[in-house]
């Protein structure tokens, strides 16, 4: 509260939380209530804005003709845990909603980034705002879909007009991750045995290839280390659409069998009705 005080914006309390809404939901519907704007644009406490990211939002939006426009972040990384991991999600996102299909009003495909959500007034009080997701954890999707079914036109891609880090501990990513993840996929649990058995694969033929080399098994060795190439280009060219640096994109491979772990996790908890995030507990979500 003190940072955005130093700024000169209007700062007001969130209304008194609803039973049964989450309260990110609860304090976006008060700050939408008191805004007067034409546009409405709701941002992360954790991200950092360049000097026209409102202006580049806004003309993007207007030149497409969109009714919300939503920007994934340029994701800030650091250390060999969010190198590792982040790469191997935001990959799964991009094939999961790719911004073409979401971008096409003729997909069903939708997709939203809580971090930079800029809506016509218009359309937000059409749909029922945040109040119609108030129970959900995954309030930017939910918003992207009913917008969508609802005949708007949603814009969205990643952005350098906007950037985060969006965890700044392990402990920190691994339960926001176990909130999000079963949440953000489909078949939360095939999805993590899919990529435990890709990190197996890659390893197990790696590991032929050098004992067949070792023991002067050329072709078993030249099988194993083409089937190890194969799986490896496959892979680089899934984390390519993540658009990270180069170096995380290179341990992104280790974060395959954490990711496998996240997802089974997050699955379980929300199975259970139960999830925690900065010392709140979110109880009745399930997946």
């Amino acid at each position: 509260r003190a940072i955005a005080e130093s700024f000169p914006v209007k700062l007001i309390d969130a209304d008194e939380l609803p039973p049964g809404w989450n309260g990110k939901c609860n304090a976006a519907w008060s700050g939408a209530k008191a805004a007067k704007g034409k546009w409405l644009l709701f941002t992360d406490a954790d991200t950092r804005h360049s000097p026209d990211s409102i202006a580049r939002g806004l003309q993007e939006a207007k030149e497409n003709s969109a009714d919300m426009l939503s920007y994934s972040p340029k994701q800030e990384v650091r250390g060999f845990a969010e190198r590792a991991l982040m790469p191997v999600i935001f990959a799964e996102l991009a094939t999961t909603y790719p911004p073409k299909d979401v971008c096409d009003p003729k997909s069903p495909v939708a997709a939203a980034n809580g971090q930079y959500l800029l809506i016509r007034r218009e359309a937000y009080d059409a749909m029922g705002g945040h109040a119609a997701v108030a129970t959900t954890l995954l309030e930017d999707v939910e918003l992207a879909k009913r917008l969508k079914q609802a005949g708007f036109a949603l814009r969205f891609g990643m952005s350098d007009a906007v950037s985060t880090r969006m965890y700044r501990s392990f402990p920190q990513m691994w339960e926001g991750w176990t909130k999000n993840l079963a949440l953000l996929f489909p078949n939360a649990r095939g999805l993590a045995w899919r990529r435990a058995i890709e990190f197996a694969v890659v390893v197990v033929a790696a590991a032929f290839a050098v004992f067949a080399g070792l023991q002067d098994e050329k072709l078993a060795g030249v099988i194993a280390a083409a089937v190890t190439a194969q799986w490896l280009y496959l892979f680089g060219k899934r984390i390519r659409l993540a658009h990270f640096d180069w170096l995380s994109n290179m341990l992104a491979f280790f974060g395959l069998p954490l990711f496998a772990v996240l997802l089974l996790n997050s699955s379980i908890s929300l199975k259970k009705g139960m999830v925690r995030w900065k010392g709140r507990e979110y109880s009745g979500m399930r997946e």
